[in-house]
């Protein structure tokens, strides 16, 4: 019975003991196969800023899969792309292409990821499809059939692989504008004016229904009014004039200022499309305004004059109808503080008289009066220069100066005596 007992406890023991072998799956055969294609827009204009989408796709299939008691799994699939790096050029073609090669990990089979590219198409490019390559370079699994032992190691072999596969770009044909000539028309800082450009479209495209479109670049101190002038159809080839009013702001300097030029057309599809923009820089002059020439004006206590103040007009543009305004200060007065100038031309002078009383108490001393311009600008804006200075000096009278006076005192004193002496003299002899 002991013996029994014992023979039933080995056997349960034994059962315990043994382990069920679990199975592996195993994949043999098979390797990426990668494809690539652009998402969205593959169609650009020269001279546009282009983003190039590119869809990369993994499509890789293993020969087969079978469980192997006797096999440890390995990490990686034959058919997985490790360490993917996509990279694409423009060598060879007028397509820039800004973005450096891409890292993208490890792409499983089935598997897809994206990868954008920032590019710059030239604007000498001409109409056509351009091959662009977009080199992959990854590695994977390479000895998936081989045997593994059943050991606690397994050991992996891997190929690198880099292929090129060609993506098509396409320039289609559109308008592009160039700016053969500038004329600014009295454009001085703080004031507005006209702007006159001639445009040549240089492009493969007939534009219709255009209009030429003025912008305002970033914060530059030429800002349109007038932002648009339609022209119709502007065929390939064509030049047309075009003429905006414009406003330069009054913090600008006298220098050229950017400003942008593009075309709103109907394409040959229907579509209403923009040019490429061109930037083109505006002369913008000084700001009109005048200075006084004229040496300080004298004058004595007591006594009214007319004095002449010269003004010259130191702008780079004409002043019509101006009018120069003198304010007068204590103890100089004046009833005529306004003269007419007329039209003035930039580098030219004229001359103001102003009536000016000094009062018997004034003291003798340099004066300064204020005095500005109220002038019309060639778009009959009114407008009015900085104040400058015009000086008075005050003088002390002359010694002499009294002489007359008291001769003149002196003559009616005798007179009177005279005819005093005269009518005493005459009611004796009655």
């Amino acid at each position: 019975m002991k013996h029994y007992t014992a023979l039933i406890i080995l056997v349960l023991m034994a059962a315990f003991c043994t382990v069920p072998v679990m199975g592996t799956d195993q994949y043999i055969g098979g390797s990426p196969q990668m494809t690539a294609y652009i998402s969205g827009v593959n169609e650009f204009s020269p001279g546009q800023d282009a983003t190039i989408t590119v869809v990369i796709q993994n499509g890789g299939t293993s020969a087969m899969k079978f469980v192997d008691h006797n096999t440890l799994s390995q990490d990686d699939l034959p058919t997985t792309a490790l360490l993917v790096t996509a990279g694409l050029s423009g060598n060879t073609t007028p397509i820039i292409v800004k973005t450096d090669p891409q890292n993208l990990g490890d792409i499983g089979s089935p598997g897809i990821v994206t990868a954008t590219f920032a590019a710059k198409i030239t604007s000498n490019v001409t109409l056509g499809d351009y091959q662009l390559p977009l080199t992959l370079s990854y590695r994977y699994l390479a000895n998936s059939n081989s045997p593994q032992p059943s050991a606690d190691t397994v050991e992996s072999q891997y190929n690198d692989v880099t292929t090129v596969i060609p993506l098509t770009i396409a320039i289609k044909p559109e308008v592009k504008i160039e700016v053969l000539d500038i004329i600014p028309g009295n454009l001085v800082v703080g004031t507005e004016g006209y702007l006159n450009l001639t445009i040549k479209n240089i492009g493969p495209e007939d534009g219709k229904k255009a209009s030429v479109i003025l912008l305002r670049n970033g914060d530059s101190g030429v800002i349109p009014s007038d932002s648009s002038v339609y022209i119709g159809d502007f065929m390939k080839n064509q030049t047309v004039s075009c003429m905006y009013k414009v406003s330069v702001s009054g913090d600008s300097q006298p220098q050229s200022y950017s400003i942008d030029v593009m075309v709103t057309y109907t394409n040959t599809e229907g579509d209403t499309v923009d040019s490429a923009t061109e930037t083109i820089g505006v002369p913008v002059g000084s700001k009109l305004d005048f200075e006084v020439t004229s040496a300080p004006a004298s004058i004595s206590p007591g006594q009214s004059k007319s004095i002449e103040v010269k003004y010259r007009n130191i702008g780079s543009i004409t002043a019509y109808n101006a009018l120069a305004r003198l304010t007068t200060v204590t103890p100089l007065s004046s009833s005529d503080t306004m003269a007419y100038l007329g039209d003035v031309a930039p580098g030219q002078t004229v001359t103001a008289l102003y009536t000016i009383s000094a009062d018997s108490k004034a003291t003798p001393a340099t004066y300064n009066l204020d005095t500005n311009v109220r002038y019309r600008d060639s778009l009959d804006n009114s407008l009015t220069s900085d104040t400058v200075s015009a000086q008075v000096e005050v003088i002390p009278s002359a010694p002499g100066s009294m002489m007359p006076v008291l001769a003149a005192v002196i003559l009616i004193a005798a007179i009177l005596i005279i005819a005093g002496y005269y009518t005493v003299g005459k009611r004796r002899l009655r």
